[in-house]
């Protein structure tokens, strides 16, 4: 057994859960950062400070949490959801910070990806004489910080796939008719779901045939603006889509390789960003190198079918979430979730990993991990 993972008890996990959902009061308003809280608790075992890091209060969590302790915190524990950094940047070290507070023992679930932190902060915390103990809720530290996690160990933003579709598969009626298959709790998921991201992103074909406006309805605060993305190299997108009328409210990215040079004039002066390229939008790396570039951590791949198909194809794919209705629709030309080249043979095909199953109304939410990714 690792020395740093040492048997935990139950008031461990319990504050550790409770450092967890503080961070997750932050979900939409930390990014590119990540989710980070804070508790102190007292030697006397009595929870003395929280803190919730929000990136436009620069002010990180554990030195919120302890704040709101002040002196009571000498000789606590601190229980924080992602390793104190240990390096100056806006703020000084949070490190520094345990250290002068006089706090004996840190428990910490995951290092963070991050190559300026990773293993430098427990280093120091434990050179100062600090307990540093690693591995309690481990698996949902990391599950809440997904996509920062993703965005540093792969160098991209972090692909989850989102498809509503009908019992036997489908996710329109034939002919590609605009189809809302989700009841009323369904969609209020989706939107939850959105809240989560920094972008969203379909193709040109879904413009065409629902006009989405692709907003994030959930309620709920985020610091910045959900993107709007679409490849879209035919340049179906319209001057009237509500994408293009709306894009003063959301930031519309279109990815093409269109030569209709006039049509590209005229989006651009909508102020819409259109990025050019010589594959346009079927280069998928190219597409999210960009997203990389304009700091955007997240991507909600919403379809259609052949988008679906290509991200899956390429393996770029971070987590899968199918809502599933309890439609049959049937027909040979109503469309499938997923299209692309597919499978050729069973064991190609991309099996999930930490099934989870959960019920909005009559709608069934399928949500999974490809196995291989983030293992």
């Amino acid at each position: 057994m690792n020395p740093e993972i040492v048997q935990n008890s139950t008031s461990d996990e319990a504050f550790a859960a409770r450092a967890i959902e503080l961070a997750r009061c932050a979900v939409g308003l930390v990014s590119p950062n990540p989710l980070v809280g804070c508790v102190v608790v007292s030697a006397s075992g009595s929870i003395i400070g929280e803190g919730t890091y929000l990136k436009d209060n620069v002010t990180h969590a554990e030195v919120i949490a302890l704040e709101e302790a002040g002196e009571k915190a000498r000789g606590g524990t601190v229980f924080v959801s992602l390793e104190p950094h240990d390096h100056h940047g806006k703020t000084p070290p949070c490190t520094e910070a345990l250290i002068n507070a006089g706090i004996k023992r840190v428990v910490c679930p995951i290092e963070d990806p991050n190559p300026l932190v990773s293993g430098k902060g427990f280093e120091r915390l434990r050179n100062a004489g600090i307990e540093v103990v690693t591995g309690i809720l481990a698996e949902e530290a990391s599950k809440l910080n997904e996509k920062f996690i993703t965005w540093h160990k792969k160098g991209r933003p972090f692909v989850h796939l989102k498809l509503a579709m009908s019992l036997d598969g489908r996710i329109s009626l034939g002919g590609s008719v605009s189809t809302a298959l989700s009841g009323e709790l369904g969609r209020k998921r989706v939107h939850d779901i959105r809240h989560e991201h920094d972008a969203i992103l379909i193709g040109g074909n879904t413009v065409v045939v629902d006009n989405p406006s692709l907003t994030d309805r959930s309620g709920k605060m985020r610091r910045r603006p959900l993107v709007r993305i679409v490849l879209d190299n035919r340049l179906q997108t319209t001057l009237d889509s509500t994408i293009v009328t709306s894009v003063n409210a959301s930031p519309t990215l279109v990815f093409t390789n269109s030569r209709d040079a006039a049509k590209v004039d005229a989006i651009r002066a909508r102020d819409v960003d259109v990025i050019e390229s010589e594959l346009g939008g079927r280069d998928l790396p190219g597409v999210l190198e960009e997203l990389r570039i304009r700091e955007i951590q997240s991507v909600l791949v919403e379809g259609g079918t052949e988008v679906a198909g290509a991200f899956v194809d390429a393996r770029l794919v971070d987590k899968v979430t199918f809502l599933i209705s309890p439609i049959v629709i049937g027909g040979r030309n109503a469309p499938h979730a997923i299209g692309g080249m597919g499978a050729s043979e069973l064991m190609d095909a991309l099996r999930l990993r930490d099934i989870e199953i959960t019920r909005h109304g009559d709608d069934i939410e399928v949500t999974g991990y490809p196995m291989g990714e983030n293992e």
